[in-house]
């Protein structure tokens, strides 16, 4: 038991000792780019994820060996830039026809995840870490 006080004492000593020191602030100044960039949001990732619901997708996404639940678990991951990207090249595809266009946007960016050591869903890539 005198251990465990020890112990405890020795940890909240730097807590309480940083707890009174100044935290600062950064202000910068934004530009009209950064300021016009909307975020994706939920609705560009539902329409994506949706997209790759669809069973003609899901059968491209086997037929080059992804699961459909990784590609979505990786649109998930997504940063919204990238969503945005992806869910506009989605509504640009005529229906039907722009599908392996798609699929191959998602299987590059599966592909370049998995040689940054991001993700692992081919087993032929190897990680450059």
């Amino acid at each position: 038991m005198k251990t465990l006080n020890r112990l405890i004492a020795t940890a909240l000593i730097p807590c309480v000792t940083l707890l009174g020191a100044p935290l600062t602030a950064q202000a910068t100044l934004v530009t009209t780019e950064q300021a016009m960039v909307t975020p994706a949001g939920d609705a560009s990732r539902e329409r994506v994820a949706a997209f790759l619901s669809r069973e003609d997708v899901r059968a491209e996404l086997q037929t080059q060996g992804v699961s459909a639940d990784d590609a979505i678990a990786r649109v998930q991951a997504m940063s919204d830039a990238e969503v945005a990207q992806l869910a506009q090249r989605v509504d640009q595809a005529p229906a039907g026809a722009g599908v392996v266009g798609v699929l191959f946007s998602v299987f590059l960016i599966l592909l370049v995840t998995d040689i940054l050591g991001l993700t692992k869903v081919f087993p032929f890539t190897r990680a450059i870490r």
